[in-house]
């Protein structure tokens, strides 16, 4: 018996990653999960992982910053499992640059994934929430949802030369708040987590991987961070490194489960210990 059993999930972001982590890691615990992502092949990727785990999963991919995203991925949810109870906005990416020298594209652009896009998800979410809750009352049971939106520690802290990725998960700290007041009178808590360096595809040195580049609707954005960089951060965190996709999962987990049904508005940094 896994502790979301029966329990229906939403990650964005979820064909790479750290969404795919926890994606992986929700369907190990029982939960029904739709993942999403920008390109088809990499959410794909992750649905036929979960199966192979024994697991359910159902693709919803695409842009989460289109206007219909939102009532599309819930819509996804509750027709293919029945419901929802857990909601990860994980989707996200960096095009950074000194604010001198970022043009708005650059700056809309990370707003509207970090902060529009889990607005739109959540305001379509509600109107499956307020009639799930109220009918769930009228039969006497009582469900705890979660919602769990993913900051950074460049929002706690801002980053040179991140002043739009800054601003976009300072103000998911402040929706979590906001959200947490809002929706506890519906069972729901509301976290996020911070994270700091964690060895992703878009903190790989600069001279690894696809050559310092996404591909994101088209716009070529450069990702990564200098070795030199990279090496200072790590000396700097007592831990001695930055952390794994699969343990930031496992601290998005903790918002996810049961053993959290009373902590609600909280933001934990995930950093090592820096």
């Amino acid at each position: 018996m896994g502790q979301l059993d029966g329990k229906v999930a939403i990650v964005t972001g979820s064909g790479r990653g750290i969404g795919r982590e926890i994606a992986l890691r929700l369907a190990r615990d029982g939960a029904a999960v739709v993942v999403n992502d920008l390109d088809e092949a990499p959410g794909l990727e992750t649905v036929e992982a979960v199966k192979a785990m024994g697991g359910r999963a159902v693709a919803c991919n695409g842009d989460v910053t289109a206007k219909d995203f939102g009532e599309r991925v819930v819509k996804t949810a509750v027709d293919t499992f029945g419901g929802c109870h857990v909601l990860v906005n994980n989707a996200g990416y960096t095009w950074d640059s000194v604010i001198q020298k970022m043009s708005d594209e650059q700056w809309y652009a990370i707003i509207d994934v970090h902060l529009t896009a889990p607005f739109r998800i959540l305001r379509a979410f509600f109107d499956y929430l307020k009639p799930a809750v109220e009918a769930e009352r009228r039969e006497g049971r009582r469900i705890v949802r979660k919602i769990v939106n993913i900051s950074s520690t460049s929002g706690v802290n801002g980053n040179a030369g991140q002043v739009n990725y800054s601003t976009g998960k300072a103000g998911v700290m402040g929706m979590t708040k906001a959200l947490a007041k809002e929706w506890g009178r519906y069972d729901v808590t509301v976290n996020a987590v911070a994270f700091g360096y964690i060895q992703t595809r878009l903190t790989k040195p600069l001279q690894e991987g696809e050559g310092g580049t996404i591909d994101v609707q088209g716009r070529t954005v450069k990702v990564g961070v200098q070795a030199g960089r990279i090496a200072a951060m790590n000396q700097m965190i007592p831990l001695g490194r930055g952390g794994t996709p699969e343990e930031a999962a496992g601290s998005v987990y903790l918002f996810c489960s049961p053993d959290s049904d009373y902590v609600s508005g909280q933001t934990l940094v995930v950093n090592g210990g820096s």
